[in-house]
């Protein structure tokens, strides 16, 4: 029997910012977002320690329509996907890699609704701040060939 591979996230965090929807040039929708996950633990002097991790977030077609609408900074939810990771040629000429996680379900976890209360401006890290890679047409990422995707009821 062949070795299997696996590629699936689960994460439960809170954004860090609204999604930002797009339409690629043949109508794809994408949204674009960032997630937080938190992680605490005590060390060996009993002290609390806290770690935050930032992940990009990815949504097509009609689940990226349902983020931007329902979405906003601060909520928590419930995301899985898969790990994606593209290039692209920057302005300067340099090779530049993002690492996403591509979403295929999203569940909301709070109440909140679009009047999230997230982190402010000044807290979210400055890779987080980065100007989003350029989305084209032939990006991989953008058809699915998995047949359950396009019969999703929403």
């Amino acid at each position: 029997m062949a070795a299997r591979s696996l590629n699936k996230v689960m994460l439960i965090g809170n954004l860090t910012r609204d999604p930002e929807l797009k339409y690629t040039p043949s109508g794809a929708a994408v949204a674009t977002f960032g997630l937080a996950t938190n992680k605490s633990w005590k060390d060996e002097s009993g002290e609390q320690k806290e770690l935050a991790e930032f992940h990009n977030i990815v949504a097509w077609n009609k689940l990226a329509e349902i983020c931007q609408q329902l979405l906003a900074k601060g909520m928590k939810v419930y995301l899985e996907g898969s790990l994606n990771t593209r290039s692209w040629d920057a302005d300067d000429g340099s090779k530049r890699y993002r690492t996403e996680v591509r979403i295929t379900d999203m569940i909301l976890l709070d109440s909140k609704g679009k009047q999230g209360t997230g982190m402010d401006e000044e807290e979210i890290p400055q890779e987080q701040k980065e100007e989003e890679p350029p989305v084209e047409e032939g990006d991989s990422a953008e058809e699915s060939n998995d047949p359950l995707e396009e019969d999703l009821p929403f």
